[in-house]
């Protein structure tokens, strides 16, 4: 049976890598599918089809969902109220025509959007203004690209909402995914720095040589007050500083950014139409995180746990040397949505990792830990990557080749780290 339920997963992976469905859809018909394999039956316990996977595993992610809507509700309040475009122009100002210091200003902000919503509203948020300044003063298309993708990974060890999943689809408490992430971050900051360093120089060119692809008419709004700028950061220092739990600290972020930027007459009504818009910007990951946690309940299944567990463990890298060796090696296999992503068919080997016992828990949060840190920037179909390099001008897959060398390095450190830590 577990030989069945690995060829099924297979086949799962090459109907998302062949895009013939979307991730989403695919996950859910593979936990349908692993629950059958199992034995599962359709109805009564809690271990039924039914009950157990798509009752039970559908609101798994429940925390997740919520924490990603806030964190898309202050991202939107950054849009609309100006706080993401006055941090990249002052930024701007201060750089003047040095090319490095504009593309480390911009990678400063990209960590700051990151830390708050991921994907390609993150990206969004940083690289309206950020990718057509740096292309003005002479950074190539794709390292200003790069440099946006490397400041929002460089920001997701601090996003408060990739906590929470980890933790909710994982089962470890929130402080032990935070121990994990804190370590990481100092990690993705140094080789994010050295990657704007080298590509800067290594591809900047003269302004009167570039060609500038104009962005789409945008009008500007007015600068935000200094001290809404703030707002971004509020949320982490509560939750690391503090130990304030992730979704009150997220409202607080929320609610500075109204209160600082809207007079209090509309305060209601751009809050409750920036709440609007957050619900379109969150749709996809949530429709996602309903996917994984059925997909977790699946192969949470006794039968499946019983038939998973042996094969797993018989191949699984046994040592701290071993396991960095092959989980490194391995690090390919996170991109374009393959079997070692987090946020698809990987939830799914984690769960079996961790409900197989074959790691310590804490070893499994930093493997997937260091794999997100590889493909949301490196994957050419993550949301990000594709707006990002688009809005440059260049394809996807130049943007990974350019930041792969890196944020390799990056998954590799966090390996080491979770080796030397947890094994």
């Amino acid at each position: 049976m577990g030989i069945a339920i690995l060829v099924l997963m297979a086949v799962g992976v090459v109907l998302m890598l062949t895009r013939v469905l979307p991730t989403a859809f695919a996950l859910v018909l593979l936990a349908l599918g692993i629950a059958v394999l199992a034995g599962a039956p359709l109805t009564g316990a809690k271990d039924s089809i039914l009950t157990g996977v798509l009752q039970t595993g559908s609101a798994t992610l429940a925390s997740t969902m919520i924490a990603v809507l806030l964190g898309s509700w202050l991202g939107t309040l950054m849009d609309e109220t100006g706080i993401a475009g006055t941090l990249v122009r002052k930024i701007v100002e201060f750089g003047g025509e040095r090319p490095s210091v504009v593309a480390l200003g911009v990678f400063g902000v990209s960590i700051l959007c990151g830390s708050i919503t991921g994907s390609a509203p993150a990206a969004m948020l940083a690289g309206v203004v950020g990718i057509p300044a740096m292309i003005a003063v002479g950074v190539s298309p794709v390292a200003a690209g790069g440099t946006v993708l490397m400041g929002i990974s460089a920001g997701s060890p601090l996003e408060l909402a990739v906590w929470q999943f980890l933790s909710d689809a994982l089962g470890a408490p929130v402080s032990d995914v935070k121990s994990i992430m804190i370590k990481l971050f100092p990690m993705a900051l140094v080789v994010g720095i050295a990657y704007v360093l080298v590509q800067t120089r290594r591809g900047a060119r003269h302004t009167w040589a570039v060609k500038l692809a104009r962005p789409k008419a945008r009008v500007r709004r007015g600068d935000a007050p200094w001290y809404a700028l703030l707002s971004p950061l509020l949320p982490i220092v509560l939750a690391l500083g503090f130990a304030v739990p992730i979704v009150p600290s997220l409202l607080a972020g929320v609610v500075y950014a109204l209160v600082t930027t809207t007079k209090w007459g509309e305060l209601s009504g751009r809050g409750l139409r920036s709440l609007y818009k957050a619900f379109d910007v969150a749709a996809p990951p949530i429709v996602l995180f309903v996917a994984i946690g059925m997909l977790l309940a699946a192969v949470k299944l006794p039968g499946a746990k019983g038939a998973l567990t042996p094969i797993v463990a018989s191949i699984s890298p046994a040592g701290a040397v071993w396991f960095v060796v092959v989980f490194a090696a391995l690090v390919p296999l996170c991109l374009f949505r393959g079997p070692l992503n987090v946020f698809g068919l990987g939830a799914g080997v984690a769960g079996v990792l961790v409900t197989g016992g074959i790691y310590p828990l804490p070893a499994v949060v930093g493997l997937m830990a260091s794999y997100n840190q590889v493909f949301s920037v490196s994957d050419p179909t993550s949301t990000q990557t594709v707006w990002a390099s688009q809005y440059a001008g260049v394809r996807p897959e130049r943007a990974m080749v350019s930041t792969l060398p890196y944020t390799w390095l990056v998954g590799l450190g966090g390996m080491v780290l979770t080796a030397v830590l947890y094994l």
